[in-house]
């Protein structure tokens, strides 16, 4: 049988009974018996046995239902002095958004009004739970025809668009060239190769946005060294990739260069 509330829990009554129907309970309905394993071996205990074993054991386990959440939509505000009340108010309002777990045997809440039949509120079958997710695409579509993507501006639209155009014209900000740091190796073919004229070819690669900075040789083995150079780009302007494979190392300067690779690249 389904658990039954005389007044409209939106009145003061309704809000009593209910908070006295709480104080012996953590929620509306819904508790699962678990069945204790070790009262197995105590069948044959006394009486006062089995209490004084039992004393700290929990015989169930209670979970929210859909009659909390039936009788917690009823609910517009939870005055102080009903503290079992706000206990289980306070408790439920943490639950919402998770999957309530038991099915609930539905709750009969009278409306507090003759004009208005009583209500009751019975839980939902899963065949039901069924129909409802199944209506709830149709519902979205029919949203979504209501959104026009391609309709054309408005005249309001066009006012506010021209309007931060020119805001941002009279600013008169000058954009900000975004600059990286970069350390190359350049490495030669052989021992044999003239590193003044790798360097050379190096810093004879120029373009808008490239900056050539200090340089030294480093030992790779003995009697091979490579070239460590710096170089400033503004990103905008320079792709370093771009740089090393169709100047670096491409004719004529791959006579003297064999690879280069990046050892630091920092934005500036």
């Amino acid at each position: 049988m389904g658990v039954q509330f005389q007044h409209d829990l939106s009145s003061p009554e309704g809000l009593r009974d209910l908070d006295q129907y709480l104080s012996s309970r953590a929620f509306i309905s819904g508790y699962v018996p678990l069945l204790c394993m070790a009262c197995m071996g105590i069948i044959n205990m006394g009486l006062m046995h089995v209490i004084d074993f039992l004393s700290g054991w929990v015989y169930f386990r209670y979970q929210a239902s859909r009659d909390d959440l039936a009788v917690f939509v009823k609910i517009h505000s939870v005055p102080a002095e009903f503290q079992s009340l706000s206990r289980w108010y306070n408790h439920i309002l943490e639950l919402l958004g998770a999957k309530f777990g038991a099915p609930g045997v539905g709750v009969h809440i009278e409306s507090g009004d003759a004009s208005c039949p009583s209500e009751t509120v019975a839980p939902q079958t899963p065949a039901a739970e069924a129909d409802s997710e199944a209506a709830a695409p149709a519902e979205a579509e029919e949203d979504d025809d209501d959104l026009d993507l391609f309709a054309e501006e408005t005249e309001e639209e066009k006012a506010a668009s021209e309007k931060r155009e020119a805001e941002k014209k009279a600013s008169g900000k000058p954009k900000v060239a975004g600059k990286s740091s970069i350390v190359l190796d350049i490495k030669p073919w052989d021992d044999e190769t003239d590193m003044t004229k790798l360097e050379e070819c190096v810093r004879a690669v120029q373009m808008p946005g490239l900056h050539w900075g200090a340089s030294k040789l480093v030992t790779v083995v003995a009697g091979i060294k490579k070239l460590q150079i710096m170089m400033t780009i503004e990103d905008d302007l320079v792709s370093i990739d771009n740089l090393i494979e169709d100047f670096l190392t491409s004719e004529p300067n791959n006579e003297y260069i064999q690879s280069c690779d990046i050892v630091a690249f920092n934005k500036i």
